[in-house]
């Protein structure tokens, strides 16, 4: 029997095809918090998670493990003694409550960040300050459960997870200067998330630390480009004024953001898509509704992983492991 050549072009084409479809990375979708206190939205992101089998960076300020009778023994940079931009935790059991919730979600395999403690614009910081703020962040963490009357219920392996797996960071305002890598790079940080691009980008390697840029991402009925955080999405759509008669029309804009910026990655080049939220619900949980719909919709397709920063990066590079995750 002879082979005929259009039939042999066709499959040699064939074959081709398959193997670009194989050597096509997953596609990663990264959704991180800042902040990460409201109690209930802890609660809110981990039935989340487990719905949709997502893995979470949360990128933790200190401040909020700190009670009322404990906020004078913090004073970040150039600041008054007891001051924060965002506040401190209400009370000890409040406390003992959101170490619960850390705990139990580096126990499911969540990633903790690093956001600093008092939420300052440390644009003008010197590498000394940031220091300063980071070793504050490492010892409000390591003494949160004797500090809120709770010593007992401490995990042996606390002190462990606060000095080896707390590696990421996000800078506040995502404002900095030029002495925050280098300080960054000294206090043992594996990568930073607060650069800002275009659109979605790859991550940057800098002498040894990854850097990855939350993307500016079309939305609303003109396309207009904005970074692909809650905050941004609050201050385009209300003037960071709440609305929440309008969360329907905010949730549907920011669903429709979403699913946008993620299908031309799916059906492209298959960049990792980053998303940021607040612990806050902002415009009556219009941006949260909207993650929940779209982490739903999204996690389960094929070669697609829901993943943390510290997940990504171990992804990066290398062809990912289609049993992985």
């Amino acid at each position: 029997m002879r082979i005929q050549f259009p039939f042999v072009v066709s499959l040699l084409a064939a074959i081709s095809t398959f193997a670009q479809a194989e050597e096509k990375p997953r596609q990663l979708v990264i959704i991180s918090f800042d902040g990460a206190h409201d109690n209930t939205l802890w609660v809110r992101s981990q039935k989340l998670a487990e719905k949709t089998g997502a893995k979470f960076t949360y990128f933790l300020s200190c401040t909020y493990l700190m009670s009322p009778d404990e906020r004078h023994a913090y004073q970040g940079p150039h600041q008054k003694r007891g001051r924060s931009n965002t506040g401190f935790a209400q009370t000890k059991a409040e406390v003992r409550e959101r170490l619960g919730h850390i705990w139990q979600a580096h126990l499911a395999g969540h990633e903790i960040g690093s956001h600093a403690c008092g939420h300052f614009d440390g644009r003008d910081w010197s590498k000394a300050d940031w220091s300063q703020e980071f070793g504050d962040f490492d010892r409000t963490l390591l003494t949160a459960w004797k500090a809120n009357d709770d010593a007992a219920n401490e995990p042996k392996e606390w002190a462990d997870f606060v000095s080896n797996d707390i590696r990421g960071f996000r800078v506040p305002y995502l404002s900095f200067g030029v002495s925050l890598v280098p300080a960054l790079k000294a206090h043992g940080f594996r990568y930073d998330a607060s650069l800002v691009s275009k659109g979605p980008a790859k991550a940057e390697n800098q002498n040894g630390l990854t850097r990855f840029a939350l993307p500016r991402i079309p939305e609303g009925p003109e396309g207009k480009l904005v970074i692909g955080m809650d905050y941004n999405l609050f201050v385009r759509h209300s003037k960071a004024r709440e609305a929440p008669e309008h969360e329907p029309e905010f949730s549907a804009r920011t669903l429709e953001a979403f699913r946008h910026a993620f299908n031309e990655q799916y059906s492209g080049s298959r960049i990792p898509l980053q998303l940021g939220f607040h612990f806050v619900e902002m415009n009556g949980g219009a941006y949260w509704n909207a993650l929940d719909t779209f982490l739903t919709e999204t996690c389960g397709k094929p070669d697609v992983a829901c993943v943390s920063y510290a997940q990504a990066i171990e992804m990066d590079g290398k062809k990912a492991d289609k049993s992985a995750f």
